[in-house]
């Protein structure tokens, strides 16, 4: 059965439980680390969901507000459903395979 996996980006709230309100807060913190990102980028970081992340910059919010990344991302998996078809009902099981096999042909000699 396949697994369906997912993430939430959980970055605004810790920064609220340090009372770290603003992107703009956040830009000296992280060059006094290392990580020069602009404003902008620092807001996208801020407001949405990172699709890929530095492990720098993973670190450096980790350090700056004393957290751990599963502070940061929290993780969940969950069996994914079967799928219907689209008339609503179930998958056809599966057909015997070797009634799906081809016969041998026979040759017969011209008479």
């Amino acid at each position: 059965m396949k697994r369906k996996v997912g993430y939430t980006w959980r970055l605004r709230e810790v920064m609220a439980q340090h009372r770290v309100f603003t992107a703009t807060e956040l830009v000296p913190l992280l060059r006094e680390r290392g990580i020069d990102l602009s404003a902008s980028q620092v807001h996208r970081l801020v407001s949405g969901t990172p699709e890929r992340l530095s492990l720098q910059v993973l670190s450096a919010l980790c350090d700056i507000l004393a957290c751990t990344p599963a502070d940061l991302v929290a993780t969940t998996a969950e069996n994914a459903g079967v799928r219907l078809t689209a008339t609503g009902d179930l998958p056809a099981p599966p057909a015997d395979v070797a009634k799906l096999r081809p016969r041998p042909a026979r040759i017969l000699p011209d008479a």
